[in-house]
Parts: C-alpha cells; structure tokens; sequence
C-alpha cells in the first residue's frame, strides 16, 4: 500500500474529527456570528429560528465557518448551513461542501453534496460524509476518492474512521492506484498507530508484470513487509507462487511460503511443491522443503517426477543460466525411466543431470550403477549418459541370469527411450546370453580394455572389443561365475510410479 495516499486519507479525517469536536462538542458555549449580510426570523419555520443570508461566517471555539446562508435553530441545537459551507480549522485543513447540518444534542454532522476535504498533500471528494464528535466516529457511505500530489488514489463505496482505536476501514470496491500499482480488495482496516494495513477480504494486487492475490493478509507500510494468507497467490510473467501463507519483506527482498507449497515456472515447464520455500530476490534463489518435490512437464501423460528432502535453485557466476540442486534421498520417476540417489545437480544451461554417492538409473529394462552418473538430456528425455568410477550396466535376461557391461567409464546412448549402443572405456568386462528363437544357447564373457556394444530391443546384438580383445562362448551352465565384480541388483529400489519417490528404501 502505497504510504502517502493511505497516510492523507488517515490524518485528515483525524485532524478534520479534532477540529469539529472543537468546534461543536461545547453545547452551552454560544456561537459567535461574526458577519452575516442580513438576518431574517422566520417563524413559519419554528420558533426562535433565524436566518441568516450573504457572507455568513460563524466562529466557535476560534474555529470558523463560512456559507452562503444558514439557519441557527437556537432550542434544538441545530444549525444548516447552505452553498459555498467552508470549514477552515485555522491550517492548512479545509473541509467544503454545499450543505451542512449538525445536531448538538447527539453530536452528529453531515455534509452533503460536492464534499471536498483538502490539505496540502492530498484530496478526499465525495457526497455524503457523517461524523460524531462525542465518539470520535467518521463515516462516508456513497463512494468517496482520495488523491494526493503524486497522483496516488484511493477509492471506496465505504468509509470509517473509529478515533478511539486509531482504526479507517475502507468497504466495498476498494481501489488504490500507485504509479508501482494497483489494488482491488473488498475490505482494507488500516491503524494509524502502528501503520499496519489488513486485508479482510479478497484482494488483488497488480503492476505491469505481478499479480498477487489473497483474501486475508497486512501490510507494514514503514517496515514494507506483507503478509498474506487463505489462498494465496503470487503470479508474474514466469511464475506462479501458490501456499496457505505467503509472507515478503520487499526492504530486503525475502519471501517466505508455508503449507501446501507450489511454484510453477511456465518457461521451464517445471512445478515445485512442498510446505515450506524461502525466496531471496537478488541474486534469485530459492528453497523448498518439507515433502519437497519437481515436476518436469513434459505432456498430461509424461512427466518427470523428483522428491528430495530439499531442493534449491540458483543462478551461475554469469546470472544468466539456472541450477537446480536436490538432496538428500533423491528419488526420479518417469515412464521411461527412473533414478534414485543421495543428492544431484541439474545445470540448465546444458541440461545436464549430475548424481552423486550411490547413483542408480534404469532405463527401460536396463540397470546402471557408478559412483557418479551424468545424464545429458535432449528436448526433455535422456540423450545419453556417462557412468564415472566403477562403472555397470545390467539387465536381467531371465530369473537369476542377467546380461552385464563393466569398466571403468561408460557412455550410454538413447534411442527412441531405449538403450541402443554403450562404449565402455577401461578394463572392460562383459557377460551376456545369446539365444535362438528365445532359447538360451550359450553365455558369452568377453574383456578388452575398450568396447562397443550395440543393443537391439534390449538384447545385445554386436561388440566391438578394441584393445587386447578376449572372449569365450560356454554352454549354458558351465561359466562358473555369472556375476561381474561389483554386481547388485536393486530392482527392489527401484521406483514403480511417482508416489514410490517418497518412500526412501534402504
């Protein structure tokens, strides 16, 4: 909320409410008529009622009062006031209008028609505005604008002020306009004490590139902090931010987001929930925690699924590239394939995934296993990848018989979400069974220090051994040692749909 417009329509109501409890509150203290063109009594009217006609000016209390004419209804206690009413407390507060009565018995005035309250930082217009001395309560009820010297307004249907508790509350169509932006809201209570705006109903606020929304919340307008809450939503050319509880210090730009947590960024296809984020606006950051969880959107049937204890996004040295990193218990589930791990990167720059300490993908029917993986993704899927230190790739062929490639690296190639060619670079090992119309015929174990291997519909079809090749084709049952070094299966670990990725299995 924008401080001064806000400010005006505070101060000048309370400064307006002083200075007419001056000038009325004092029943038995005559009303002095300090000029007046002619008098009239007019007994057709009532009984000791005079009127007075041309330049009339009346002073109480040193206030003072002008007006075309007037009526002084002396036993009732009332005095109308017509045309040109100006009250002028002795400042640079003045309050106009084209009518005026005030009942001292009950200590209510009203001014009608053209109202205008001025001062020298702002302007309140409307028809209609009530007010009572005795409880120090200011009201206007058919619409009423505030501007002030920058141009910033403030519009309403209703309007209180309650002096006793330093309290304005703004009803139904409430509109301020600041050259920053606009609000809409339904209700708007502000304390002049503390400086503290609440929203009460349900509010929108926009500007040229946000937009945020809610429908309870306040606003510290010295500290510049808001607090927004019961569907909250802050939305702006790329992202949404949606939680129970949205809170933002624009002085240092901080944002904090508690229960049932989203964020979607729409350039990057991605949502992002959990129930708790902290955002810092520069350089752009942010956490999320608490049942944390990414959703790559690839289409309505094909999304990427990730949960991790934690997940944080940053930009690079150059500010330009984003990096997403997940930890711990990383779990990855997609229909093509899966991945689980204790922490990993993803750099947008290159779409590269990066794995750390005990990496596991499956692709398909296929296993793999180093003590780093590097998944290099194309247009949202799996390109290829590359195994680093103790590299392996199994696949089980039938029960307790599985095709398996070791070395020391490995890169993997993708095609059409299947696993169709693996270079193996250092000490390569491998084990796989050949068949003949789906009959086992013999298990082949071959090394070399390099190998190719192209695989055909998950079967391995060619190898290409570079370096001091070896490899021997035994009948089935008779290769002692089926398994490589190194060899586990987890197919037990492995993600089955996208609620698996939060049951972390040890």
């Amino acid at each position: 909320m924008h401080k001064r417009v806000i400010q005006f329509a505070f101060s000048s109501l309370f400064s307006w409410l002083i200075f007419t409890s001056t000038l009325f509150a004092q029943e038995k203290e005559q009303i002095k008529i300090l000029n007046s063109n002619s008098l009239e009594y007019t007994k057709g009217v009532g009984e000791g009622v005079r009127r007075f006609i041309g330049d009339v000016i009346f002073e109480h209390n040193d206030a003072t009062m002008y007006c075309d004419s007037a009526y002084l209804f002396s036993k009732q206690n009332i005095i109308h006031a017509y045309n040109n009413v100006h009250i002028d407390s002795g400042d640079t507060l003045h309050l106009y209008g084209d009518f005026m009565r005030y009942n001292g018995n009950n200590n209510v005035g009203k001014v009608r028609r053209n109202v205008i309250l001025k001062d020298e930082n702002a302007t309140l217009t409307t028809d209609s505005l009530d007010f009572n001395t005795e409880t120090s309560v200011a009201y206007y009820f058919e619409g009423a604008k505030i501007v002030d010297k920058e141009k910033n307004t403030l519009e309403s249907i209703i309007g209180y002020y309650y002096g006793s508790n330093n309290l304005f509350v703004f009803k139904d169509s409430v509109i301020v306009k600041t050259p920053d932006y606009t609000i809409y809201t339904d209700t708007l209570e502000y304390n002049t004490e503390t400086e503290i705006a609440y929203f009460l109903g349900p509010t929108n606020i926009y500007n040229e590139e946000n937009h945020l929304y809610a429908e309870n919340g306040w606003y510290k307008i010295p500290e510049k902090k808001f607090q927004f809450n019961q569907n909250a939503r802050y939305q702006n050319k790329e992202k949404i931010l949606m939680g129970d509880s949205l809170f933002f210090d624009d002085s240092v730009g901080v944002g904090i987001a508690t229960d049932n947590v989203i964020m979607i960024d729409t350039a990057e296809n991605m949502i992002l929930k959990g129930h708790y984020a902290h955002y810092i606006r520069e350089p752009e950051k942010f956490l999320v925690t608490d049942s944390a969880i990414l959703i790559q959107v690839t289409n309505e049937t094909d999304s990427l699924f990730l949960h991790a204890d934690t997940l944080r996004s940053n930009y690079d040295s150059s500010g330009t590239h984003r990096i997403l990193r997940a930890y711990h218990k990383v779990q990855i589930f997609r229909k093509d394939f899966q991945a689980r791990c204790d922490s990993m990167v993803y750099t947008f720059e290159d779409s590269v995934v990066t794995m750390y300490r005990e990496p596991i993908l499956w692709a398909e029917e296929s296993q793999m296993t180093a003590e780093l993986v590097k998944a290099y993704t194309k247009n949202q899927k799996i390109d290829y990848f590359h195994l680093i230190g103790s590299s392996l790739i199994i696949s089980e062929e039938e029960t307790d018989k599985y095709n398996q490639i070791r070395g020391k690296e490995m890169k993997g190639y993708i095609r059409n979400n299947k696993l169709h060619k693996v270079d193996v670079f250092g000490n390569g090992q491998s084990i796989y069974y050949t068949k003949d119309k789906q009959e086992t015929i013999g298990v082949n174990f071959a090394e070399s220090s390099d190998i190719v291997i192209y695989l055909k519909e998950g079967q391995v079809s060619r190898i290409n051994m570079k370096k001091l090749p070896t490899g021997t084709l035994f009948p089935p049952g008779e290769l002692e040692e089926t398994k490589l070094k190194g060899f586990n299966w987890y197919e037990n670990l492995r993600p089955k749909s996208k609620f698996d990725i939060f049951f972390w299995k040890k």
